[in-house]
């Protein structure tokens, strides 16, 4: 579980790079208010005889629309509604509604719930990469009404929440708004604690859905459980309905504050940063290096694209991305990481740099039997040299002196239909 705390002074100089075209390019401040579920979808449910079926999908739409009223008497504010009907709005209408308003925020209105009555209070998410086992808690029951709408499935189809690839693909895209989320999310948090008495499980990152293509800060607010009969019965008041939306609308006010507050501070004080100089050498991040070969699709590369395997003294070698920036190269690095390479380091290449002894191959195949003569490789390629080594055969493929010649013929094999080559040096 991943909380912070937060001040303003921490964010002025992000915030200002994020939100200086808010002043500028849009007159009103654009929200986008979701009452989560809807429709077919009730969400979270339980049965309380003081008020019979307490649904999650009531209880949003309720108190989003209280919250828009608020917002609605304040001119400069423009309110879009996910929902203001029981209906169920596809979590791929929910985000490509807020992208085209071009909205300066989108909260996303929820309810918890546990499978024991004894949790409870409010928690706010923001997207992020964090996978502790209680969060996912969370994501799984947020998530699983993706499987509702055709819509949904096809526009998440590839998406899977278990792949470090899909996970740091959320950490490069959400990284602009993410700040300025949990600062959004720190106000409503504190409200929920100090003005209305309420236990604050705090500001967490998660990996939801409704939140992962949005561009824009966004959070998702877990209202309180209904699994848990204190939280329920203040959920299903007017009173408690009002005291939220009320939170959530003083939190709204003075974020919308504290960033005109650090616009107007910092344009005078941001420096114009350099431009990067490139280096004198090329990097790659060596991922692992092991006898065995892999696929581009093997598990084992932990859903990272962009590998170049180069066999060296039997052992392939697995390097990610390559740049002579040092600012990619360090976020190539640290990519590599979170994928799950702990031991990952930048190498050093020589651009164009020619073998003074050696040369470089094409490792085409690994087989246990000879390839048929029939085989799509062979009559493809003509020259391509056969050895039997430890009972396997190794097929390789030309002479080339330098790394990005190999490479280049690499690219051409691919092109006509000869996939996953490995790069050999071969050093006699």
């Amino acid at each position: 579980m991943i909380t912070y705390s937060f001040s303003f002074k921490r964010y002025f100089l992000f915030l200002f790079m994020l939100l200086f075209t808010f002043s500028g390019a849009q007159k009103k401040f654009t929200i986008v208010l979701d009452a989560g579920h809807g429709g077919s979808d009730h969400g979270a449910n339980r049965y309380y005889s003081e008020y019979g079926t307490l649904r999650e999908k009531d209880i949003t739409l309720s108190v989003v629309l209280k919250l828009g009223r608020m917002l609605e008497k304040d001119k400069d504010f423009k309110v879009i509604y996910t929902r203001k009907i029981d209906e169920y709005p596809s979590l791929t209408d929910r985000t490509t509604l807020a992208n085209r308003s071009k909205a300066d925020l989108f909260v996303s209105v929820h309810v918890n719930a546990n499978t024991k009555t004894t949790p409870y209070g409010t928690e706010t998410f923001v997207q992020g990469p964090d996978q502790n086992k209680t969060n996912l808690e969370v994501a799984k029951a947020e998530n699983d009404v993706i499987y509702l709408d055709e819509k949904d499935r096809e526009m998440f189809a590839s998406y899977d929440p278990k792949s470090p690839e899909s996970l740091i693909a959320l950490k490069i895209q959400q990284s602009k708004y993410l700040e300025s989320s949990l600062l959004f999310g720190s106000f409503v948090e504190g409200n929920f604690e100090k003005k209305d008495k309420r236990y604050s499980r705090g500001v967490k990152q998660q990996n939801l859905h409704v939140l992962r293509l949005n561009a824009m800060p966004s959070v998702l607010i877990e209202t309180g459980f209904i699994s848990n009969y204190d939280d329920a019965m203040y959920l299903a008041s007017d009173n408690g309905q009002s005291e939220i939306a009320t939170s959530i609308y003083d939190a709204i006010i003075s974020y919308k504050k504290a960033i005109e507050r650090n616009t107007a501070t910092v344009v005078k004080a941001e420096p114009e940063k350099p431009e990067e100089k490139p280096l004198k050498n090329d990097f790659r991040i060596l991922l692992m290096s092991t006898p065995t070969k892999y696929a581009g699709s093997d598990p084992a590369l932990k859903g990272l694209n962009y590998i170049l395997p180069i066999k060296e003294n039997g052992m392939y070698k697995y390097y990610y991305g390559t740049t002579n920036l040092a600012s990619v190269r360090d976020n190539n690095l640290k990519t590599a990481k979170d994928a799950g390479f702990r031991n990952a380091t930048s190498i050093s290449f020589v651009p164009n740099q020619n073998l003074g002894i050696g040369y470089y191959t094409l490792e085409l195949a690994v087989t246990d039997q000879k390839l048929s003569s029939n085989s799509y490789m062979l009559n493809t390629l003509k020259d391509v040299n056969r050895v039997k080594e430890n009972g396997k055969f190794y097929y390789t493929y030309g002479k080339f002196t330098s790394l990005e010649e190999a490479l280049k013929a690499r690219k051409n094999l691919e092109d006509k239909g000869v996939k996953d080559a490995v790069v050999e040096k071969k050093l006699k």
